[in-house]
């Protein structure tokens, strides 16, 4: 059922304490840890405790939740200090884009230059 903990997702038995992260931030509705494949200097994902494929279906079923994931987004980007320089926020949607973790996601990158377009 769509809100539930997945058995088989990954992100949901992180933020179950299941499967260890390094864990940077915790809210009631969110979970932030480090990427294990950093794509930046700081590279931090957020996820809800929640489960949705992607971030659309989270924020029609959750608008809520979906608006504390872009709060907690700030607040990593202050606390690791890249709020100042400039940070990216990114929610791939689909294999196509480059989505593995079927599991409501951001990431928070910064540290370094990030070039337009991506990719």
């Amino acid at each position: 059922m769509a809100g539930e903990p997945q058995a088989d997702c990954l992100f949901c038995k992180i933020a179950a304490g299941d499967v260890p992260a390094t864990i940077v931030r915790e809210t009631e509705t969110t979970v932030a840890f480090r990427d294990i494949n950093p794509q930046a200097p700081s590279h931090v994902l957020v996820i809800p405790r929640v489960h949705y494929p992607d971030a659309g279906t989270l924020a029609a079923a959750e608008p809520t939740v979906a608006a504390d994931i872009l709060r907690e987004a700030a607040e990593i980007a202050a606390d690791e200090k890249i709020d100042g320089t400039g940070f990216r926020i990114v929610f791939n949607t689909g294999s196509g884009a480059g989505q593995t973790v079927f599991h409501a996601h951001a990431h928070v990158l910064g540290g370094r230059g990030l070039n337009w377009p991506p990719g």
